[in-house]
């Protein structure tokens, strides 16, 4: 299948280039995109084949989210935790970790779909996942990748592998990487954070990277506890720890939050060229501060932590937030947005070619220029305005309806599982 893209007003996502030329998509992994003067005749195309459109519309390359935790999908109006949490360490406990125990398979292949959708109807056609379900750990990755799959959204899985729920979870969880891997499937070696994980299983953790050429996933200093104990436990701080283990010395390795890093352990992580996550609304909402991204790396790209699939909403909260600590301009703020595709090509994982695209509904007051952009990119354009998604070449999203599945029926499933859910963490798991 071919689709064809008529008069569009088209941003280059690395120069915010405006080019208004018509547009062939082709589809798969290798599919690309190529501008053309004149359309093809309706003779000339195949019964398959698609032309939309896109006259008044934006189009440019689709959205991809850092690091995002599906298994939070059906958390939203849960109601509150049988203590109210007072510290960072607590909301872990009483919020994620008892929600996390009480998954199951159903609950996660009803998490994913969810999340999937949300992501496609976002325009974010590539997710970079951090999973834990410490009592259904085997075939949870294998469960979420078909439904990613199902609607259409590439991605990029890890494990949270930690020592915190017992050794048979974590031996169970390092055999769920194993089996992933060995399918043919492209991922990370998730850990969960520092003040979880025990050098044996951090080491385990970084020869499974190693062995199948890939990075390591973790949450680094997100709460200072977390350089506390690292402190107490080690005698080093936590990034010290990681490029001790040689978790640094792999260019594939994400390390997510990094908010009370010192100088030394920044100039480990530019020195290493491993990428960082910002999570500033996670962040915000757990009140565990705000960090100067632009002191540790360039390679800073956007997720959400699991509140939500909506990367241009992070990215405005991002820029306005940063102002109190690091001043980003709107420069800045769109090149995290936009530094996950680096990740991918620099790291050779496949699923965020050229092929994948949104089509914005975007009817401004005023002109959009190359040299104007990033204002409409930060004060003007929402989620609201994607219109169409088109991912590897495929159409998943059209008129804001999603193709691939029935999204009503999903939903509906996402319900009866979320209820399931919330009962088994208010009986105790």
């Amino acid at each position: 299948m071919t689709i064809y893209l008529q008069n569009p007003t088209f941003i280059d996502r690395q120069s915010c280039k405006v080019i208004k030329k018509n547009i062939k998509v082709t589809q798969g992994y290798e599919g690309k995109i190529e501008f053309i003067e004149k359309m093809p005749e309706q003779n000339q195309l195949a019964a398959e084949d698609k032309i939309i459109n896109c006259a008044d519309k934006i189009v440019t390359k689709s959205f991809g989210c850092g690091h995002h935790h599906i298994y939070s999908a059906l958390a939203r109006g849960m109601g509150a935790p049988k203590k109210i949490p007072e510290n960072f360490k607590e909301i872990l406990k009483y919020v994620w970790w008892t929600l996390d125990k009480c998954l199951d398979l159903d609950m996660i292949k009803a998490s994913a779909l969810a999340t999937a959708i949300f992501c496609a109807k976002n325009g974010v056609t590539f997710v970079i996942d951090h999973h834990a379900s410490p009592f259904a750990v085997k075939d949870s990755l294998f469960t979420i990748a078909e439904a990613f799959d199902k609607v259409g959204v590439s991605h990029l899985l890890c494990y949270e592998l930690s020592d915190r729920d017992g050794e048979k979870s974590k031996q169970e969880a390092l055999q769920e990487h194993k089996n992933y891997f060995n399918s043919g499937k492209q991922g990370n070696v998730g850990l969960h954070a520092s003040f979880t994980v025990g050098d044996d299983l951090l080491k385990q953790a970084v020869l499974l990277a190693e062995k199948f050429n890939t990075g390591i996933h973790i949450h680094v200093a997100e709460d200072k506890t977390d350089q506390e104990d690292c402190l107490k436990d080690y005698g080093i701080r936590v990034v010290e720890r990681l490029h001790k283990f040689g978790a640094l010395n792999l260019h594939r390795t994400l390390l997510s939050h990094c908010i009370h890093l010192d100088e030394k352990e920044k100039k480990l992580i530019k020195n290493s060229g491993v990428w960082v996550a910002q999570n500033i609304e996670s962040n915000q909402n757990n009140n565990v501060g705000l960090a100067d991204y632009g002191a540790i790396t360039d390679n800073v790209m956007l997720g959400t932590d699991g509140m939500h699939s909506d990367m241009l909403r992070s990215a405005k909260v991002a820029f306005f937030a940063g102002q109190s600590i690091e001043q980003p301009g709107m420069d800045t703020i769109y090149n995290r947005f936009r530094n996950i595709h680096n990740y991918m090509e620099k790291s050779g994982f496949k699923g965020d070619g050229a092929n994948n695209l949104v089509i914005l509904d975007y009817n401004s007051p005023t002109e959009v220029t190359s040299d104007n952009f990033l204002g409409h990119f930060i004060f003007g354009i929402e989620a609201s305005h994607v219109q169409s998604v088109i991912s590897n070449g495929k159409l998943i999203v059209e008129d804001k309806r999603v193709t691939t599945v029935n999204e009503a029926e999903i939903l509906s499933y996402a319900r009866e599982q979320g209820l399931k859910l919330w009962n088994k963490m208010n009986c105790g798991g």
